[in-house]
């Protein structure tokens, strides 16, 4: 997979761009948005940086390999934050103080 990779570097970028924005929108974005110069400088920054992790990735370093765990990861616990919720409100039912609170 990574002799692959590295022979399809376009690939290879795509990749690690895509989990680039992924990894930043879901941990490190702030709270409320940016003004529209400073978004497309994080962008930008952002592409550029996938173009450094991609020369790594065709130097035989794994950064796909180990992004996709970071991604795997955070996807899991995401489900796992979901279900959660989805078992509190299917514990709570009609009896809970959630719904009495209406009354």
């Amino acid at each position: 997979m990574q002799a692959w990779l590295s022979d399809h570097m376009l690939v290879s970028y795509l990749l690690i761009l895509g989990f680039t924005i992924y990894i930043f929108n879901k941990v490190f974005r702030p709270q409320q948005k940016l003004p529209i110069l400073k978004e497309i400088l994080v962008y930008a920054l952002i592409a550029f940086g996938s173009f450094i992790l991609m020369i790594l990735q065709v130097d035989k370093l794994p950064i796909i390999q180990c992004m996709g765990v970071a991604v795997l990861m955070m996807l899991m616990l995401r489900g796992r934050q979901l279900y959660d919720k989805w078992k509190g409100n299917k514990a709570a039912g009609p009896s809970s103080p959630k719904a009495d609170s209406g009354k």
